[in-house]
Order: structure tokens, then C-alpha cells, then sequence
């Protein structure tokens, strides 16, 4: 038995790793496909763009890891079947559990390797890659002289070029507005052909002008009215700033979202939102109920003397009609005295609506924040212990498919992965807008995946394959019932 299950847990790392480093290529080439057109032609340092790709990394780990384990657990149990081995060990009396509980057992360790992962890792991962990405988007493309183009990237030049062989740093027909003075004062310079010469640093570079001319106004002292000045040079040095090209980090900010907090952070937070959540609808409560609340030992010289309409303009504004007596709080009081009543009961009113309306908003952000970060908290889980759940299933699979080739086993295990991922993302968003709980949300697809298992394992040990189709037992079940009548 132990050099049985010394075969089956040799033959898992092989096709786990092989399809992890296959899914994470495809994974990495598509972000490349996605974004690179993004980061080309900002001048980002390949050291910054490979330092991009390893914090995305993270993510796709995520994805690949179960469905690498389903794909191990398809191949290593279908092999079994396919090469007649199970069948040897089914008639030498060993059980289905005995033979895949060495490999549960890696699920679980997996499944714990992914729970630190997911809550640890993964959640810093994000942040850098988050920060990385503003650093990169708010970065201003390099400096680039296109021929024929008017290039304005630097800031107060407009420079033109008529030809600029690829590959060097020579310049042709060079045309250059000078607006360092302002735009009343503009110079225009003109070269027959240069040459570029950037700074070690790359924060400036030097534009060698050679053979050209430079038109400029200049102004008058005194009572000397501006000047028109026109020089000839055979070699014009001209340097300019790229010190905003330059590629610079941003430091750490302590911002994060849901995506990029660890999930003791997120627990913490949410029971901080909780608790005060609970409080605040104590006090609304409270001070709502001291609108409304009635003094049985109110008398009428408690009452606020009547408001004159002509000097009191709140007054006015209240209906002139008598209010109806049939409260009791209104009765015994004259007409003014009703109005001042209702006036006072009026305002009351709407402070206790004014109240009433932003607790309720409040109330509705808090709970939203709390639902958003339950949600992630239950995906990190739910997530790995997919692993522990895709291995469950795999193992019987995989003995049910037996001549089932690779084209069949990926095939198979791409559809069983795309159904729990579309599963998984739309129970998301569902909790997310508060129409599941966020329990339900993340977990109703591993709860498909679980029951998808244990039909699984009941038609490997009982061995369904050998017996009729159910459809066929159903049929001759349903005409025996009709045949005895």
C-alpha cells in the first residue's frame, strides 16, 4: 500500500508543475499583449518593467494553482485507468479511500500554502503593483524626434527636423522656436544639420547645432524702441531639461482598497465599521425619539407666546386656517396658539428628517464598505480551498475517464475551471451589491464544485460505468410499473 501511494504522490509534481509554468507563460504573455502598448515609448527601464511583471505575478498565481492541481488529479488518476492499474488494485480488495487519501492530503497542504498566500502575499503584491502602475501611467513619453513632426515635449521649445537617420543621433534641416522669453519675444533658430548628445544621467541633452542662423527680437533701453536682431553661427550648443522624463518612485502611500489589504487588516476594519455602525443607530434612535416623544405634564403656560404675521416673518409663511383640534396636544388652545404649535412642530420635523436622511446615508456607506471588504475576505479562503476541492474531484474524474487523451483532459478540466470561475465572479458581484450575503456569494460555487464531487466518488465506488446508463434503468423501472398493472 505505501509504495502504492509512493507511485501515485511521485507522479502529481510532474504534470502540476508542468501545467503551472505552462498556464503562468500564457497568463504573463497575455498581460504582455494587454499592457506593453502601454509601457513602450515611455522610456521605462527594463529593470522597472520586470519588477511590473513579478508583482503581477501574484495574481496569476491565484488563477493557475487550482486549475494545475485539477489538471495533476485528471492525468496522474487518469493514467491509472487508462493503463489497467485500478483495475488491478480494485480486485486486490483496496478501496477507492484508500487509494486517494495520500492525495487529499496534498490538496490540504496546498490549500494551506494558497491561504497565506492569498491574505499575505498576494494583497502586497497588488499595493506595489498598484503604486508601480500610477508611477508608470503619470510618467511623460521620451524625448523622440519623429522627421517632418513638430516635436513639443520639452517645455518653451518647438523643434522641427527635416531627416534623422535611424539608429544615429544626426540631425538634418534643423528648425527650432525658442519661447524662453515668452511668446511676444520668440527666436527662431535654423541649422543645416546637428547632432544630440544626451547627459549620463539622461536628465538633459545637448541639440549641437552646426552652419545655421538665429532670428530674434531684442528690447530697446530708454527711449530705444525693440530691435530686430539676425546672428550667423557655425556651432550653436543648445541644452535642454528632461529632467521630467525621468523615470521616479513615488514613496508608499497608506491608502490601500479591499484588493490590496490583508485580510487581518480587513477584519479589523470591518468590526471598527461594525461597531460604530451599531452605535449610530443607537444614537439616530435615540435623538429621533425626542421629536417625537410627549411631555404628559406639558400645561399651557408652557407654551410659547403667540407670533404676530406682522412682525414675525415665520409666522406668515404658516396656513392661516385654523388647525384641526382632533389631536389631542392641540386641544384647549386658541387659534395662535395652535399656530405657534405647529410652526415649532414643523420645524421639528424637518430636523428630525434632515437627521434622519444623512444617518441614513451614512448607514448605507458603512454597510457598503463592510459588504465589499466580507466579500474579499471569503474569496482569499474560498479560493484555496478550491484546491482541496479540485483534487476531490479530479481523482474520481480521472478514473472515469480512462482513455480520455490530454486534448480530453484539458478539455474537460477547462470547462469544470471556466464554469467555477464564472460562478465564483458573478456571486461576487452579486454580494457586492448586496443581493447575497457575502458568505453565499463566495462560496455557492464551491458548494456546486463539492456536490459535483461526491456524485463523482458515488460513481467510481459504486462503479455506475458497468451498469446501465440512468436513463435506461429509469425506462425499465417506469415499464415494469406498468407492466404489473
Amino acid at each position: 500500500m505505501k509504495r502504492l501511494h509512493w507511485i501515485i504522490l511521485r507522479r502529481l509534481p510532474g504534470p502540476f508543475l508542468g501545467w503551472l509554468g505552462t498556464l503562468m507563460f500564457l497568463l504573463v504573455m497575455q498581460f504582455l499583449i494587454r499592457w506593453l502598448p502601454e509601457i513602450a515609448g515611455k522610456g521605462i527601464p527594463v529593470r522597472v518593467i520586470l519588477e511590473l511583471i513579478v508583482y503581477n505575478l501574484a495574481y496569476m498565481v491565484v488563477l493557475a494553482v487550482p486549475m494545475s492541481v485539477l489538471l495533476a488529479a485528471l492525468m496522474t488518476f487518469g493514467g491509472l485507468a487508462e493503463s489497467q492499474y485500478y483495475a488491478v488494485i480494485k480486485s486486490t480488495g483496496i478501496s477507492f479511500s484508500q487509494l486517494v487519501w495520500p492525495t487529499l492530503v496534498v490538496g490540504l497542504l496546498v490549500t494551506g500554502g494558497m491561504m497565506y498566500f492569498n491574505n499575505i502575499m498576494l494583497p502586497e503584491a497588488n499595493h506595489r503593483a498598484s503604486l508601480l502602475w500610477k508611477d508608470i501611467r503619470t510618467k511623460r513619453p521620451g524625448f523622440d524626434l519623429q522627421p517632418g513632426v513638430f516635436y513639443s515635449g520639452v517645455d518653451d521649445y518647438s523643434i522641427l527636423v527635416g531627416d534623422r537617420p535611424e539608429g544615429t543621433n544626426r540631425l538634418y534641416d534643423v528648425t527650432i522656436y525658442d519661447y524662453t522669453q515668452g511668446r511676444n519675444q520668440q527666436a527662431v533658430i535654423k541649422a543645416s544639420h546637428g547632432r544630440l548628445q544626451p547627459s549620463a544621467t539622461g536628465e538633459s541633452i545637448t541639440l549641437i547645432l552646426f552652419d545655421g542662423e538665429m532670428h530674434r527680437p531684442r528690447p530697446g533701453s530708454g527711449q530705444r524702441t525693440s530691435r530686430y536682431e539676425h546672428l550667423s553661427f557655425d556651432r550653436h550648443q543648445l541644452r535642454l531639461d528632461l529632467s521630467e522624463f525621468v523615470f521616479e518612485r513615488s514613496e508608499e502611500g497608506d491608502r490601500r482598497s479591499d484588493r490590496t489589504m490583508p485580510t487581518s487588516t480587513m477584519i479589523h476594519i470591518v468590526d471598527s465599521l461594525a461597531t460604530q455602525r451599531d452605535s449610530q443607530i443607537v444614537n439616530v434612535r435615540s435623538n429621533l425619539l425626542e421629536y417625537v416623544r410627549l411631555d404628559p405634564d406639558l400645561s399651557l403656560s408652557d407654551l410659547p407666546e403667540p407670533r404676530d404675521p406682522a412682525t414675525d416673518a415665520s409666522a406668515t409663511a404658516l396656513d392661516t386656517t385654523a388647525v384641526p383640534t382632533s389631536y389631542a396636544g392641540l386641544r384647549g388652545l386658541t387659534a395662535s396658539q395652535q399656530h405657534v404649535v405647529a410652526g415649532d412642530a414643523l420645524q421639528e420635523a424637518r430636523s428630525a428628517q434632515s437627521i434622519a436622511r444623512s444617518a441614513s446615508r451614512t448607514l448605507e456607506w458603512k454597510t457598503k464598505r463592510i459588504q465589499r471588504y466580507r466579500v474579499e475576505i471569503y474569496k482569499k479562503f474560498s479560493i484555496a480551498v478550491a484546491c482541496l476541492i479540485f483534487m476531490f474531484i479530479g481523482a474520481p474524474l480521472g478514473l472515469s475517464i480512462r482513455r480520455g487523451g490530454l486534448a480530453t483532459i484539458g478539455a474537460v478540466a477547462l470547462g469544470i475551471f471556466m464554469f467555477y470561475w464564472v460562478t465564483l465572479v458573478q456571486g461576487e458581484k452579486l454580494a457586492d451589491r448586496g443581493l447575497l450575503e457575502p458568505w453565499v456569494g463566495m462560496w455557492i460555487a464551491n458548494a456546486i464544485m463539492v456536490v459535483v464531487g461526491l456524485w463523482l466518488v458515488t460513481y467510481v465506488i459504486l462503479d455506475l460505468r458497468a451498469t446501465p446508463p440512468l436513463r435506461t434503468r429509469l425506462w425499465l423501472w417506469i415499464k415494469s410499473i406498468f407492466g404489473r398493472s
